[in-house]
């Protein structure tokens, strides 16, 4: 499908030629020259969102002259302006978590246009949608060489009806390209293959066009792709939607954070180690809904693979993304990873004659800037619960001790038989460790370097201790080609690191049981059971209901924990396990040098290995090949599935937005704390018989090993209803040291949070939660916001929102509002009992501040000041219409 371009453009547009052929794009500097500003000063991640200004500069796509020159005036501003436009990205990338209840409303949106009398062909995707399935495959066999078949198995066994759903949406959709299981996780195949830096289409003249390769996804991690300067960054599936279907994005201009990188990485650290360090300064910066962009001599020196990794981190930082750009790295990966080298040269012509490139003389104005040497960054770890809380590996043995007195209350040393084994389980010792997820298994250096800490220990006769559960799930299948190539897969199985499946697995909870009878023993012994893996998430409740404390860590790191089997360890300075002969051996024994590590990366890593892997890549094995489903127009809802179930969003719909109402005589459903994930409100991993998820589905004559995970589920609001704000380990401060998803019903009552919502419904009394700073961090999970407007949430009320989530919640009829003049729920003496009115709704506007009346207990009323996070005016439509797609949906049906 042609795109579109704006027809006020020409004066921008220009040709360039590139190996004889002649290729037409939008000229920053021929705007300039037509006096539309002076944007020589620009970062290269804030002009790849002029480009798009200049390519749709039109009335009918909602992009004026006043916005280009708004970019100027940012520059003239001290790297401020937050000025509103419209931006529309090249493509949208998805993973099957949060793709198939983005299928699920597309194919309700077909059935509700056409009972609006509109045409359900008017219902697909008008950008380019590509959709990996990465998200199921959990660690059930692990440890032996079956584990990847079995997991497979197993994987297909439980997502049968989620597969058939999916292949159905590829045939009935246009633009829209699944990428099968087994192939590797979204982010590194988009950035392996996927991902041009320069994308090229014809537009509706038939004319050629190069413009800078631009992508939402799905998934917060989507900002991954911005190591190779492809400017991307996570959106709920709601807005994601709205993209697809031809809605710009609508979003501020934003401040540009500078982050200047210099001097050179020293022996025995990782770009694991200089990730953590950038999160938890960035973090300490204050970023929130700012792009960050790396620069200064460092760069020189740091691998596309070490930039990918700290751009895949920026949710952790929580920027709206971390960009590099354009250098001769980015040329050289290209190349190294099968890229066309017609699109190479494409590639450097463009960003050299388009002021994209990051040369000798690249010195953009930044608002804001930060600095780190990289030749300081040390061996490091982070946890136990957030990303940002980095412990150098020299104090993490003292760390962990600290944590287990001050925030896990638990002492140390004591020790509870696991029945049948000659071992005990303790606090500190490690169940799970796993080298996953596409934030370091894209990294060759670490993965290799991991490869050659298993080959050395395995040399000196050492291996996993027994409890540990190892997994090695890459993020695509080149990174075996290399292991493989470099005989190290063999080494890493012979310590426990078996291939168990291509996917997100413990990174995204999909960790699979640990042996009964070491959760037997953590349970009777109240235990902290520890985690350590190679991922970006490592939040409360997200890896493993076993495990209380999480922490982040290189690849070599993983394996080191795994040998050692506990944090309670100093890895800098005490002896991991004996060899052979009793001798004892210690990290620096078995940690690899750079140059073993180089050597090995530049002859196993190679060009051809990713054009064979990646030749197939849409057609599968022959598992989903075999998948069965129907090339109807509409999807033939299965009215006994406990997978994929008509969403009831758009039923009863009329043909007419409502209005705004001021919410009247509303109750507290929650009272949450500060760092409240999207977790924390709609979990991803297991859930137990007892939950109202469990019950649903036992109800349903569905067994507990068929229950599967929330994840998979998304496609069924039955569950997902059930488990939001079911997290195991959520504090509802509306209750005293209760965990998990309760709270009060009408009756004052303790009750899980579905079931007083189904009460309060239906007594017809609206609901509020009340939150504290960073509400909603984390996953671009759009289920924590359609899971919420679900439950009769008409507000959320907290100190500050992390960027998406708030989005999130507009685009499913939920108003976000922050507190003002310092009230939090802790100044307002909140219990829940509390009733709250909020009023000026009827005659809102973008970041109006409105008056809300609370109620208390005993009668008393206080009046405090709320600023509503509405943010635009297109915002506004969509809470008129009860939602962005709602909103999208009436629209094409007028137009149909």
């Amino acid at each position: 499908m042609p795109i579109k371009v704006g027809q006020d453009t020409a004066k921008t547009r220009r040709s360039l030629s590139v190996n004889g052929k002649s290729i037409s794009y939008y000229s920053i500097p021929a705007a300039q020259e037509a006096g539309l500003g002076d944007f020589s000063k620009l970062p290269a991640a804030l002009k790849v969102v002029l480009e798009n200004m200049l390519r749709f500069e039109d009335g009918g796509f909602s992009v004026s002259v006043d916005d280009i020159k708004a970019f100027a005036e940012w520059g003239a501003n001290n790297g401020k302006n937050p000025r509103e436009i419209a931006y529309r990205p090249a493509r949208v990338l998805m993973q099957d978590f949060t793709g198939v209840p983005a299928v699920v409303d597309l194919a309700a949106m077909r059935d509700g246009i056409k009972a609006l009398g509109g045409d359900p062909q008017k219902i697909n995707p008008l950008n380019p949608v590509d959709l990996v399935i990465d998200h199921s495959v959990m660690i059930d066999e692990f440890g032996n060489p079956r584990a990847f078949q079995m997991n497979v198995d197993r994987e297909y066994e439980r997502n049968m009806e989620r597969y058939q759903f999916l292949k159905w949406g590829q045939s009935a959709f246009n633009n829209f390209r699944v990428v099968p299981p087994g192939t590797g996780i979204c982010h590194q195949v988009n950035l392996e293959y996927l991902a041009q830096t320069v994308w090229t289409d014809t537009d509706q003249n038939g004319e050629e066009v190069a413009y800078p390769d631009t992508l939402v996804g799905t998934d917060s991690h989507t900002t991954m792709v911005n190591g190779m300067a492809v400017l991307g960054w996570g959106v709920g599936g709601i807005e994601a939607e709205a993209a697809m279907l031809g809605q710009p994005i609508s979003m501020l201009i934003p401040e540009v954070i500078g982050f200047e990188l210099t001097g050179e990485m020293v022996e025995g650290t990782t770009g694991t180690d200089l990730v953590l360090k950038v999160v938890e300064m960035l973090r300490a910066k204050g970023v929130v809904g700012k792009f960050v962009e790396f620069y200064g001599e460092g760069l020189d020196r740091l691998p596309l693979a070490d930039r990918a990794t700290i751009a895949n981190m920026a949710p952790e930082y929580g920027a709206t993304c971390g960009f590099f750009p354009i250098d001769n790295e980015t040329l050289r990966y290209l190349r190294n990873t099968g890229r066309d080298e017609d699109r190479i040269a494409l590639v450097e012509a463009y960003a050299k004659e388009n002021g994209f490139w990051r040369g000798a003389d690249y010195a953009p104005v930044y608002t804001d800037t930060l600095s780190l040497d990289m030749s300081t960054i040390v061996p490091a770890i982070s946890g136990p619960k957030r990303p940002q809380d980095y412990v150098p590996l020299t104090n993490a043995k003292a760390a962990f001790r600290q944590e287990m007195e001050n925030t896990f209350k638990r002492p140390m040393g004591k020790e509870v038989p696991v029945k049948g084994e000659d071992y005990t389980m303790e606090s500190g010792k490690v169940v799970i460790a796993s080298i996953t997820s596409c934030t370091n298994t894209s990294n060759p250096y670490v993965m290799i370097g991991a490869g050659l800490v298993a080959r050395k220990a395995a040399a000196l006769g050492l291996d996993r201790k027994p409890w540990v559960k190892t997994s090695l799930a890459p993020g695509s299948q080149v990174v075996s080609a290399y292991l493989e190539a470099a005989g190290l897969q063999e080494d890493l199985d012979k310590v426990g690191f078996n291939l168990v499946g291509y996917g997100c697995t413990t990174c995204i909870g999909n960790s699979g049981p640990i042996q009964k009878e070491i959760s037997e023993a953590i349970a009777d012994g109240d235990l902290v059971a520890t985690s350590v893996l190679s991922g970006n998430r490592n939040f409360e409740g997200r890896i493993s209901p076993d495990v209380r404390a999480n922490y982040l860590a290189s690849p070599p790191l993983v394996v080191v924990y795994a040998l050692a089997g506990t944090l309670d360890i100093d890895l800098t300075s005490e002896p991991i396990g004996q060899d052979k002969d009793g001798n004892d051996v210690y990290m620096k024994d078995i940690w690899p040098t750079q140059k073993e590590i180089a050597e090995l990366v530049e002859a196993t890593v190679t060009r051809e290995a990713f054009q064979s892997k990646y030749a197939d890549v849409f057609k599968g094995d022959e598992k989903w090949q075999s998948v069965e489903t129907t090339d109807a127009e509409t999807y033939d809802w299965p009215p006994t599935s406990t997978y994929i179930q008509n969403p009831p969003y758009f039923q009863g719909m009329g043909a007419q937005p409502g209005t705004i109402s001021n919410i009247e005589g509303a109750k507290v459903l929650a009272i949450l704390g500060d760092m409240v994930t999207t977790d924390h409100i709609s979990p991803a991993g297991s859930f137990a018989t007892t939950s109202p998820a469990g019950k649903y589905l036992l109800e349903r004559q569905v067994q507990p090993r068929e229950f599967n995970s929330y994840g998979s589920r998304r496609g069924n609001h039955e569950v997902m209803m059930r488990g939001t704000f079911a997290n195991i380990r959520i504090k509802n401060e509306m209750l005293d040291g209760v965990e998990g998803g309760y709270t009060k019903g009408p009756d004052g009552q303790q009750t899980s949070i579905y079931d007083a919502s189904m009460a309060y419904q239906a007594e017809g009394t609206p609901l509020v939660v009340i939150g504290g700073e960073q509400y909603g961090a984390g996953s671009s999970r759009d289920w924590a916001a359609k899971g919420t407007a679900l439950l009769g949430v008409k507000a959320v009320i907290a100190e500050s929102f992390e960027r998406i989530h708030r989005s999130n919640l507009v685009g499913m009829g939920v108003i976000p509002f922050e507190f003002t003049a310092g009230d939090n729920r802790n100044t307002l003496g909140l219990k829940g009992d509390e009733t709250f009115s909020i009023h000026g709704l009827d005659t809102i506007q973008p970041l109006q501040e409105v008056p809300c009346t609370i109620t208390y207990a005993d009668g008393t009323e206080k009046t405090i000041t709320l600023k509503c996070r509405i943010d635009t005016a297109p915002e506004i439509e969509y809470i008129e219409n009860g939602g962005v797609l709602h909103y999208v949906l009436r629209n094409l049906a007028k137009a149909s």
